[in-house]
């Protein structure tokens, strides 16, 4: 059983980790820190590639052991820090304390097990019940997530259902235990518009019932705007900006947080194209540490940009953003970019 702290619920300082790749090893993410609160939703936005699943999954500890790892930072959930903890501590952790919503719920769901196996399973690993008190939990669960014949799912398997009942089972196994935590990463990928929705509105409910706090993963950024309280903004492996949802959506700062916004059809637009972002994230391989990592693809770079490493500092009071553009120590605007 967890212990209460004086630190928030999670607090994550300065997590770096990476994959070793042709026997070089790479960061995926570095000096990541980030703090989400009891009863909060906290989102983390970017492009895809930008580490934000290796964010995750490294909270989760659950990078593949064969060519991954944590190189440094801390982990805390309720003050303990799980970067110390075992793979079998961290079994009782997970599903419990801390739980997850993968990307695709296909390929998360084991094919060859029944809904029921898979979703009493999670009961048991934290739980001393019979197995017709599990059933009657599963049933329960799958009621809660809006799944109307529950009896009937239970002994199907994943193949058997729509992506939206699918993604719907992965929640009810994630909330089963009443996690003080939700790590929910693209939770309405490959959903339609309606089932996007429907997903975004159960997870807002099942938040409120169960006061439970979540980490948000998305490249979507109208569900940051209808769910979030505070964001996190992260490019190539590291948190670019971070803030209230409403300055961010407002006054953001970053060139990239800029050119993601600007992304976003909007309905007055007369333009038959849409505005997009030059380039695409560079390959773990070609990260480099040397200038800012978007000054490739910004439109605002100078020339520090491209051999001075930026910190992300507070501009104001609740808003950090890593750009030279609004550090006085570095003058040079000459912008080397058009």
């Amino acid at each position: 059983m967890l212990q209460s702290h004086p630190r928030d619920l999670l607090e994550v300082e300065n997590l770096s980790a990476g994959f070793t790749i042709d026997n070089q090893f790479y960061h995926a993410i570095r000096d990541v820190s980030l703090k989400v609160k009891k009863r909060e939703v906290v989102g983390v936005v970017g492009e895809s590639g930008c580490g934000k699943s290796v964010m995750s999954l490294s909270i989760m500890k659950l990078l593949p052991k064969e060519n991954a790892c944590i190189v440094s930072g801390e982990i805390y959930l309720n003050g303990l820090d799980l970067t110390k903890k075992t793979d079998k501590q961290m079994d009782e952790i997970r599903g419990k304390n801390i739980s997850m919503i993968f990307q695709e719920p296909m390929t998360a769901l084991n094919p060859v097990f029944s809904i029921g196996f898979q979703l009493t399973e999670v009961l048991f690993n934290h739980l001393t019940i019979s197995k017709r008190e599990a059933n009657e939990r599963a049933v329960a669960l799958l009621q809660q997530v809006g799944i109307s014949r529950p009896d009937k799912v239970l002994k199907e398997y994943p193949h058997q259902l729509s992506g939206g009942m699918r993604q719907r089972v992965m929640i009810a196994m994630a909330i089963a235990n009443h996690p003080q935590l939700l790590i929910a990463d693209e939770p309405t990928t490959a959903l339609d518009v309606t089932i996007q929705a429907q997903i975004l509105e159960l997870l807002t409910e099942i938040q409120d019932q169960k006061e439970m706090a979540i980490l948000l993963i998305t490249h979507d950024l109208g569900v940051v705007a209808e769910l979030c309280d505070y964001v996190l903004v992260m490019y190539a492996g590291e948190i670019i900006e971070k803030t209230d949802v409403e300055r961010l959506f407002y006054a953001p700062k970053h060139p990239y947080t800029e050119a993601l916004l600007g992304s976003i059809p909007k309905l007055e637009q007369t333009r038959h194209t849409l505005d997009s972002i030059p380039g695409v994230v560079p390959p773990l391989t070609k990260l480099s540490d040397i200038g800012c990592r978007f000054a490739d693809r910004c439109p605002k770079a100078t020339t520090d940009c491209q051999c001075v490493k930026p910190e992300l500092k507070e501009n104001e009071p609740g808003h950090d953003v890593r750009c030279l553009l609004y550090d006085t120590s570095y003058p040079n605007k000459t912008r080397v970019n058009t």
